[in-house]
C-alpha cells in the first residue's frame, strides 16, 4: 500500500510506501496551497482541496499524470473532501462559504449543496452509508 500527503509549505504532493520507503513527488507543479488529499485505488484517482489564489478542487492518477480541475467556481477554502463509493460522488466542505457540496466524482457535473450552515468553520468531511460526518473548527 502507498500513503499519499500535501506540504502546502511547498506546494506539494507527495507519495510513500506504508513504510516510508520510495517516496517521491507526483505532483509539484500549477499547485497553490494544497489542502485535503483523498484517493480512489479502484479508479486509479488522487483528489485534492487547494486553497490559494486560485481556490479548487482537482484530480490526477496515483502517479500524478493528466491532472484536471473539477471545480473552481463557487468555492473559497475547501478543507476536508471524502469519496462516497457506492454512488462514486466526490463530498467536500468549505470552511469560508459553510457549505458541504457535493459532484460526480468522474465528470465534475452535477453539482449539489449537501448541507449548508452559518457561523460554522468546517474542517474535515467523511461519508459512510447515507451519513455525512463534519468537523467544525
Amino acid at each position: 500500500g502507498n500513503i499519499y500527503w500535501t506540504d502546502h509549505g511547498f506546494n506539494l504532493i507527495e507519495v510513500a510506501r506504508l513504510n516510508g520507503s520510495f517516496r517521491y513527488v507526483i505532483i509539484s507543479q500549477g499547485l497553490d496551497q494544497p489542502r485535503s488529499i483523498t484517493v480512489h485505488p479502484e479508479k486509479g484517482y488522487l483528489f485534492w482541496t487547494e486553497w490559494g489564489q486560485t481556490p479548487c478542487i482537482g484530480r490526477a492518477h496515483l502517479d500524478g499524470s493528466e491532472k484536471v480541475v473539477l471545480v473552481s467556481l463557487g468555492i473559497a477554502w475547501p478543507n476536508g473532501i471524502s469519496i462516497d463509493y457506492e454512488e462514486n460522488k466526490l463530498y467536500w466542505c468549505d470552511a469560508r462559504t459553510d457549505k458541504i457540496e457535493r459532484i460526480d466524482l468522474e465528470s465534475g457535473g452535477n453539482r449539489e449543496i449537501v448541507l449548508s450552515g452559518s457561523n460554522v468553520d468546517m474542517f474535515s468531511v467523511a461519508v459512510f452509508g447515507a451519513y455525512i460526518y463534519w468537523s467544525d473548527r
